[in-house]
């Protein structure tokens, strides 16, 4: 009797237990869907283990206890299922019930009517009895047994994979999974043989303690949001911050170079909703509603949307892309990049406070602007370098570390050597792309000593000078630029090229500033014949336009529609080279608000 009060006891404590299980598996964790196998799961084993709190109370009354074990099927039919689904959630990002999964419910549904229906035909139990090594079972039984077990050792076996991939197999997660499973199964082994004596009141018991176990290492050990640790390190070296959010707008993964930037410690940003970040920053130049908006909007895109923004609490401006994550036509989150754009703002304010004092010093002007370019040209390929030499440092350990493992064949070998090749593709690409910056940027600092300099050059040479050179300003405005050659691209011009890349990059410089700041535009850069004897090279925007009286004084003085900002001192000396160094004319067209052709008429060598 004594016994029976203790078994009731810890019945008892465990269905208050899986109570409050069942709370925090509702509001802890960022994945809807293992938080929904994981309340079902504890709903089981409550049904289970109040189904056998009710056999012990009436335990004395003609109530039999094979009725009790009804309503306990309810539960422990199930759970076995449960947990298959459980592993089965966490291997696919987003779980899609498939019809054919209905089929693995008709056991659990026969057992439940079977331990309803028994003491009618005794399949379940030909002698029932609470001690398992006194209780004789029916042929049915059998069926039970290795549907359920076998859908728990299968779950089980997905869910430890996973973690052992992800977190080692030593981690914490990955001993709790163990423990968590070999209780249940242990206890329950050593009862079917009779070395312990285990009654039916232990398997809830020992099934509800791995609950407890499992959502420790899910939900206390971030199980679901593990990341593989050779990607945690690779994305925590970027150079820029980004954020993962669940279509709740909930932050489920994030680098250190986040927490770094914004002074932020890893409990502000986990599972915490980006409204509430951006509160905990204490940033006010953040427009919540267009961020909002934008993060609806990307659900239904795959476009990415992008804008530039000041971080006055940490003074730094960044330009924040948004994505979604999509798999096989499902959306799975966003992804948020942000890009410290801090020191090319600054630089561009420098350049746009000293504008005015360089006036009458164009190329002076012009030499700053190329000192920038090289910078911001440059920049880029040499942090990807960087980067993928830390990729082959890393994969070199991981490499010389496999040599004496065992458990490495020789696949692993290769892949390892594939992923260095891929590095190395990757650093012979941006060499290139160095290169010709150089060469570009090598014709430009020439220019400005020898602008009168004779020579002939082809448009393919032309237009990728033009490319390499405004790719930065372009990209740091947002813009795009479509580039359309309707003519040999071999074919010659007579003159200094530097020159008419200047000439060139200020008009499309002009057609930047034509948006006002305005993103997400379009410039068309268009090469073709004009007549028999010229090419015209048309620069086109859909920006301000010019008003009449600018268009009557454009080529003939130095005027401007940037107000103080301008001077008109680029276009005026634009028009001059190519009268006095080409031998050609310049023309335009233009409109309010509907935007600005500018045609650069050159003669060429047939």
């Amino acid at each position: 009797m004594e016994n029976m009060q203790y078994l009731l006891f810890l019945l008892i404590s465990m269905f208050l237990g899986l109570g409050v299980l069942y709370i925090i598996s509702l509001y802890k964790g960022s994945n809807k869907q293992i938080k929904l196998v994981m309340s079902l799961l504890v709903a089981a084993s409550s049904v289970w283990c109040l189904s056998l709190i009710f056999q012990i109370l009436f335990q004395n009354t003609n109530i039999s206890k094979t009725t009790f074990e009804g309503f306990a099927s309810f539960g422990a039919c199930f759970l076995p299922l449960l947990v298959l689904f459980l592993g089965i959630t966490f291997t696919q990002t987003k779980f899609k019930f498939k019809w054919y999964y209905s089929f693995l419910f008709i056991i659990p549904i026969v057992s439940t009517i079977l331990m309803f229906t028994n003491d009618a035909h005794h399949l379940f139990y030909t002698h029932y009895s609470i001690y398992l090594f006194d209780t004789t079972y029916g042929p049915y039984f059998a069926v039970h047994s290795i549907f359920s077990y076998g859908c728990l050792f299968i779950g089980l076996l997905i869910l430890f994979i996973y973690s052992i991939r992800n977190a080692g197999f030593f981690s914490r997660q990955s001993l709790l999974l163990v423990l968590g499973t070999l209780i249940p199964i242990v206890v329950n082994l050593l009862g079917f043989l009779g070395v312990i004596n285990a009654n039916v009141y232990i398997t809830p018991i020992t099934f509800s303690f791995a609950l407890y176990i499992y959502a420790v290492a899910i939900f206390k050990f971030k199980f679901i949001s593990v990341a593989p640790i050779a990607l945690q390190r690779v994305v925590d070296r970027m150079s820029d911050c980004y954020m993962v959010l669940n279509e709740d707008n909930i932050i489920t993964d994030f680098n250190k170079t986040l927490l770094t930037s914004f002074n932020l410690r890893e409990k502000d940003v986990r599972n915490t909703d980006i409204v509430t970040l951006i509160k905990t920053i204490g940033e006010k130049n953040i427009d919540i509603n267009l961020l909002l908006e934008a993060l609806k909007k990307v659900k239904s895109t795959t476009d990415t949307l992008n804008y530039r923004t000041e971080f006055s609490s940490i003074d730094k401006y960044f330009n924040i892309e948004v994505n979604s994550i999509n798999s096989k036509g499902s959306f799975l989150g966003t992804l948020i990049l942000l890009k410290d754009e801090t020191q090319h703002y600054k630089d561009m304010n420098i350049i746009k406070s000293n504008q005015d004092l360089l006036m009458e010093k164009e190329r002076l002007a012009s030499l700053g602007e190329l000192i920038g370019g090289i910078a911001h040209n440059l920049k880029t390929p040499i942090m990807s370098i960087s980067g993928a030499a830390e990729g082959l440092s890393d994969l070199v350990k991981e490499y010389d570390s496999s040599i004496d493992d065992p458990e490495v064949n020789s696949q692993d070998h290769h892949d390892i050597a594939k992923d260095m090749n891929e590095w190395i593709e990757k650093i012979k690409t941006h060499t290139s792309y160095m290169s010709d910056v150089i060469t570009a940027v090598k014709g430009q600092a020439v220019n400005l000593n020898a602008s009168n300099e004779v020579s002939n050059f082809t448009i393919e040479e032309l237009v990728k000078r033009v490319s390499i050179l405004m790719k930065h300003e372009l990209k740091a405005n947002l813009i795009d630029m479509n580039i359309s050659v309707n003519v040999d691209p071999n074919l010659k011009i007579d003159g200094n090229v530097n020159s008419l890349v200047q000439v060139i990059n200020n008009m499309i410089s002009n057609a930047i500033q034509s948006y006002n700041g305005k993103t997400n535009e379009n410039i068309d850069l268009i090469i073709s014949n004009y007549d028999e004897h010229n090419i015209g090279i048309s620069i086109k925007d859909y920006g301000c336009g010019m008003s009449k009286e600018v268009q009557s004084k454009l080529f003939k003085q130095m005027v401007t529609t940037k107000g103080k900002k301008g001077t008109g001192l680029g276009l005026f000396m634009s028009y001059s080279t190519i009268r006095g160094n080409f031998k050609g004319n310049v023309k335009f067209t233009s409109e309010e608000n509907k935007g600005t052709t500018f045609i650069i008429i050159l003669p060429y060598n047939a």
